[in-house]
């Protein structure tokens, strides 16, 4: 019993017991019958076999032997042709011994695995039953949690496979991709924190690691995943190798990818250097991340010594990912013809022929085969058998990757057609010039014409299918040489290379018998312009500490730096890192060619603004601010308002400020920053004035509120316009006043100012109407005039209405008043009388008032008695004064008597009647009992008595007037009519002047009515 487990691959044996299955001299021999492998490592299953020597007279020999898993038919499917294994599977051994390898296992791998033999017998096959089961696991942390708080969990972590490991395996636990514990135990215990990840291996067999779990959250924790394990790759062509990955907190500040194989080339063999600072991958990786969490590497023109392993590594500002778990391995394989002759005669070869690959391509991939550089088959075969004539050349290539075609191979020899180029690709710089050549044979016959030709150009061809020669493309003129330094040797020579000659260049050649196909690839040329990269490490004040990279489209060897065009470095390194001030350029070459430098590249100089449309700007216009500055690499622009911008935030990035339609509030100074990554300046402000109509006109009032009248107003028209405006006033659309002046001034505003004002502001751009503002004058009322409805005599009985106007702002209320009495006769504008008698005689005023004031008028009113009443009051008047008289006489002889006896002390004087110093005593009882403090306010009434009826009789008094009362009061005259006499008669009393009588009238409390 024996086993032998592969380099790279791992083997558990669940039963190890020798099964020898067979008949007689016939059996297979299995060691062991059950195995158990990782998912992607390698495993080898073994046995022996055994046949008779001879049998029925003939010496036995095994003539085919194969390994299957299933059948089609009654005929096993052998795993070489196999598509699920191809480029798998190996079979090793000799006579007696077998022994089938399997690579790159996968759980669909896991079968049962039976040997076949067949013997030059007609019976002699032999197949081993029941086989070897093969079970391929992947390992799984299993997590069983104890205990969960909001810091750490307790848990405890199963390294896990679903088929039994042989032996005593030890496990390796890693924690965020850096190895923590190595043990006999499959378990490991302990606290662990949210962020971390854990994964587990078997001892030997680190490779094939579990994928990575979070112990606290499923999926929120530091952890880096790969995408793919192990990938395969043609020479020549391009592979992307990507992976997801997290940080558990902290923003990822740096992250790159790394190959374990050039740690020796690193300053710190435990400090990997990212892969795109390694001048042998110059020029031919990129990283990108097309979505959050999943990064990828490209490598192009893939090359036999890119095969290695390539791993992720990231940094926040508290962790870092270890990387010692592994990566994806990179094969990179170059196709190879393996031919395989099964007769061979003069003419001709039968043979099969193998496109053969060191390493599984990904897929099912097709392959396509080519004879003397014609495409002649294609399918999913990587074989093919035919019969092959001398002189003829073939080669293979997998469909999609027809440039990367094997090396072509003579099937009779190593003398056949051919073509063969010195370099698949070539790197060249712009301006300089290249050499492409190859080596040619026509199998001895006699070659008619030969040349260079670009199938990127087949357009230009007048045959699409019948190439050109390039020395008469219009295109290349005088730039392109055919040379034959030696027969057999041809060599195309471009000069004064242009970006544009980047192409494919093939060579063809004709005998009188045949051509060199049209379709196999040739030598790819690259014209590449070197271009200087920057990367901003850190700004100080006075420089820049900046890291330099002298980049090509292809890779190229040593390099030149140039500070303000002196040489400062030379080497194989791409890059260049230091401070860098604001004045300096810099520029690099290739060791060689230094008369074709990259541009130069510098910090930005001081930017101009140019502003489009030049002249006026007129708002509402369309107008651009353009900021440019000389920089390389080319700066970037970030426009700022000067004025109005405490905060100093920017307007907008680019080159250019656009105002569609400008509006007043856009003017302002402006100025633009250009930087780029080796500094930065800005420009000089430039004024932006917007010039437009007048707007927003109005017309404001001071001072504000009510307008009295006599007070100093001030009208002020307010515009906002650019230029400034020029105003025009006008009162109900009458001009007013016109100027600069804002200003309209009423010094003493009076009632005749009253109106609707508005002004009118305009310059060259426009002009704009306020809107109308009325000017209210408030003042107090006016002199009122009083009217009354009748125009002639007012008679008894009759209605009479009082009408008082008066001019007021605001509008008077009016009040009646007759004279002497308090309390007012009515309020309101009219006052009628409907029934008037004799006693509404006298003088009425009317008062009109507001709040600004009051002013009154009088009035005096005379009633005439009806005609049937003028008798009676003839008859009435002559006997009171009839009475009067006879009183009076009665008096003056009392009076006379009373004179002629002397007073005693303590008498008191007569109460009678006094006649002289004009005096008129009262003899009513009520005059004597009188208070005597009273009989100072008196009112006197002369009565006068007329010669003739006609005379009238003047009642005299003074009203009581109010406080405020300025007017003269008007008397109301009242004429009593007497009895009618002969007019030719005249009394005795008529001659003589009549006496004053005077009557002293005790003024009373209220006020009486007359």
């Amino acid at each position: 019993m024996s086993f032998t487990a592969a380099a790279s691959g791992f083997v558990v044996f669940l039963l190890s017991v020798p099964v020898v299955q067979g008949q007689d001299d016939w059996g297979v021999t299995y060691t062991p019958t059950k195995i158990c492998a990782l998912k992607g490592s390698t495993v080898d299953i073994r046995c022996t076999y055994r046949y008779p020597a001879n049998l029925d007279h003939l010496t036995i020999t095994a003539e085919k032997t194969l390994w299957f898993t299933k059948q089609e038919g009654d005929e096993p499917v052998d795993l070489r042709t196999d598509s699920e294994y191809e480029g798998r599977v190996e079979y090793h051994g000799d006579q007696k011994n077998c022994s089938l390898r399997i690579t790159d296992l996968r759980e669909t791998d896991s079968a049962v695995y039976k040997f076949r033999f067949i013997t030059n017998h007609p019976t002699g096959s032999y197949t081993g039953s029941p086989g070897v089961t093969l079970t391929v696991t992947d390992l799984q942390v299993q997590l069983t949690r104890s205990r969960v708080t909001r810091h750490s969990t307790q848990a405890e972590l199963k390294c896990h496979s679903s088929c039994r490991l042989a032996g005593r395996p030890s496990y390796v636990w890693y924690k965020n991709g850096q190895k923590i514990k190595e043990g006999t135990s499959s378990s490991y215990t302990g606290y662990f924190d949210p962020g971390d990840s854990y994964s587990c291996a078997v001892k030997g067999q680190d490779d094939f690691h579990s994928p990575p779990v979070c112990v606290h959250d499923d999926r929120n924790c530091n952890r880096v995943t790969y995408t793919d394990r192990s990938i395969c790759a043609l020479k020549g062509s391009s592979v992307d190798i990507s992976c997801t990955y997290n940080s558990y907190r902290d923003d990822v500040e740096s992250k790159f990818w790394f190959s374990p194989k050039h740690s020796r080339r690193w300053q710190d063999s435990s400090q990997p250097e990212d892969l795109s600072g390694d001048s042998e991958y110059a020029g031919r990786v990129h990283q990108f991340e097309a979505e959050r969490g999943r990064i990828t590497l490209t490598i192009t023109d893939l090359r036999e010594s890119d095969s290695a392993e390539y791993r992720f590594k990231f940094k926040t500002q508290s962790f870092e990912w270890k990387s010692t778990l592994p990566g994806t391995t990179l094969t990179v394989t170059d196709l190879q013809v393996q031919v395989t002759r099964s007769s061979v005669t003069r003419y001709y070869t039968q043979a099969e022929l193998k496109c053969h690959s060191s390493c599984r391509l990904a897929g099912r991939p097709s392959y396509v085969w080519y004879k003397n550089g014609q495409k002649i088959k294609e399918g999913t075969s990587s074989s093919y058998t035919d019969y092959f004539y001398r002189g003829d050349r073939h080669s293979c290539a997998v469909k999609g990757q027809e440039d990367f075609h094997s090396p072509p191979v003579c099937v009779n020899g190593h003398t056949c057609i051919r073509v063969t180029y010195a370099n698949r690709s070539i790197c060249a710089l712009k301006g300089s010039s290249v050499d492409i050549s190859c080596t040619y044979s026509s199998y001895g016959h006699s070659v008619e014409s030969k040349f260079w030709f670009s199938p990127k150009h087949s357009r230009r061809w007048q045959d699409s299918s019948q190439p050109e020669d390039l020395s008469g493309d219009s295109e290349y003129a005088g730039r392109v040489h055919q040379l034959e330094a030696e027969r057999g040797r041809s060599t195309l020579r471009i000069t004064d290379l242009r970006e544009s000659d980047s192409a494919e260049y093939r060579f063809k050649f004709k005998t009188q018998s045949f051509q060199w196909g049209n379709y196999f690839p040739g030598t790819t040329l690259t014209v590449t312009d070197l271009q200087v990269q920057v990367t901003k490490l850190s700004v100080n004040r006075h420089s820049t500490w900046a890291k330099l990279k002298c980049h090509s489209s292809c890779r190229l060897a040593s390099y030149v730096w140039y500070r303000n065009g002196q040489n400062i470095k030379e080497g194989t390194s791409s890059s260049y890192t230091g401070y860098f001030d604001p004045g300096d350029s810099y520029s690099c070459a290739v060791k060689g060619f230094e008369d074709f430098r990259s541009p130069s590249v510098y910090s930005p100089k001081v930017p101009s603004v140019l502003v489009s449309p030049s002249g006026e700007t007129v708002e509402g216009s369309s107008v651009n601010l353009t900021c440019s500055s000389d920089a390389n690499p080319a700066a970037t622009y970030t426009w700022y308002k000067e004025n109005g911008n405490p905060d100093h935030k920017p307007l907008k990035t680019g080159p250019q400020l656009d105002f569609v339609s400008i509006q007043s509030s856009d003017s302002g100074e402006y100025y633009c920053a250009a930087e780029n990554s080796l500094g930065g300046k800005r420009s000089d402000s430039i004024s932006v004035n917007v010039t437009y109509g007048p707007k927003n006109t109005s017309v404001l009032v001071s001072p504000s509120g009510e307008t009295v009248e006599g007070s100093s107003v001030t009208l002020t028209c307010s515009s906002d316009a650019n230029p400034a405006a020029t105003y025009t006033w006008y009162k109900e659309n009458r001009t007013l006043h016109q100027g600069p002046e804002e200003s309209y001034s009423f010094t003493s505003i009076s009632s005749e100012d009253s109106g609707t004002y508005h002004c009118q502001s305009d310059n060259q751009y426009g002009q704009f109407n306020s809107s109308s503002l009325f000017i209210d004058v408030q003042y107090a009322p006016k002199v009122p005039s009083v009217l009354v409805s009748s125009s002639g005599e007012i008679v008894e009985g009759s209605s009479v209405n009082l009408t008082c106007s008066s001019d007021a702002n605001p509008a008077a209320t009016y009040t009646w008043y007759k004279e002497n009495e308090a309390s007012p006769e009515a309020s309101g504008q009219t006052f009628t009388i409907t029934d008037i008698r004799p006693e509404h005689s006298g003088n009425y005023y009317c008062e009109a008032q507001n709040r600004r004031g009051r002013h009154t008028s009088t009035l005096q009113l005379t009633v005439m008695a009806a005609p049937w009443k003028s008798t009676a009051a003839a008859v009435t008047t002559t006997l009171l004064l009839v009475i009067i008289l006879l009183i009076f006489v009665f008096l003056w002889i009392r009076r006379k008597r009373a004179s002629k006896q002397p007073s005693g002390p303590g008498e008191r004087p007569d109460n009678g009647l006094q006649l002289n110093q004009g005096h008129v005593c009262d003899t009513s009882a009520a005059a004597q009992t009188q208070p005597t403090d009273r009989q100072d306010d008196l009112y006197y009434a002369t009565v006068h008595f007329s010669k003739t009826q006609t005379d009238p009789l003047y009642s005299n008094f003074r009203p009581q007037r109010r406080e405020e009362e300025e007017e003269t009061v008007q008397y109301a005259a009242v004429n009593f009519k007497r009895p009618q006499t002969d007019p030719g008669t005249r009394s005795q009393e008529a001659d003589e002047d009549p006496s004053e009588l005077y009557s002293t009238v005790q003024k009373p409390y209220a006020n009486p009515r007359f």
